[in-house]
């Protein structure tokens, strides 16, 4: 793990989430019967809730950088919230369908809490002037639409590979024909 992430407060509160996360859905017993529905939903709230915790810290991994573009960091960050509240859910799901260490559902809640303060400080970090232009509209800096101007679309850009008049020497592709090879079958020697 890169040292510079367990430098960042907001990646050391997701691992401990993570860390809580695994210890609650060790507690929630699985049933032997496969069609007992209320088994069958409590699984279902754990692998949620593992699947949440364990997507927060990586998506921090990768959005962690000073110089990542604003709308990478955007991106991840709605994930990161997003995830953070599927772990919200399956926690009162997990109330809801009868998991009795009300008191370890509690404290993840606690930590999800002092989570979103961290990381809506950490979103008030990411450098606005630092960005491509999202073309969908979703992740770009106030004051950005995804119609714009980009004096990065008007650049003359002269693609080396889309020049009809260009034929090097020794070019012999001009009568080739793929299918030839799959038609005629494949020799052998070659």
């Amino acid at each position: 793990m890169n040292n510079e992430l367990r430098q960042i407060p907001l990646f050391l509160k997701a691992e401990e989430i993570y860390n809580l996360v695994l210890k609650v859905s060790a507690l929630v017993e699985e049933k032997g019967d496969k069609k007992d529905l209320e088994n069958i939903i409590l699984n279902d709230f754990k692998n949620s809730l593992n699947k949440s915790a364990l997507m927060i810290p990586g998506k921090i991994a990768g959005a962690y950088k000073e110089d990542m573009l604003y709308d990478i960091k955007m991106q991840n960050a709605a994930i990161i919230r997003s995830e953070a509240h599927s772990i919200l859910s399956s926690i009162s799901g997990l109330k809801m369908c009868g998991f009795k260490e009300h008191d370890y559902l509690d404290l993840i809640r606690n930590e999800i809490d002092a989570f979103r303060i961290l990381f809506a400080e950490w979103v008030q970090t990411f450098d606005e002037s630092n960005y491509v232009i999202d073309r969908w509209g979703l992740f770009n800096p106030p004051g950005i639409n995804y119609d714009d101007f980009d004096i990065d679309d008007e650049l003359p850009y002269d693609d080396p590979f889309d020049d009809e008049d260009y034929d090097p020497p020794g070019n012999d592709f001009d009568d080739f024909d793929i299918n030839d090879d799959f038609n005629n079958g494949f020799d052998d020697e070659d």
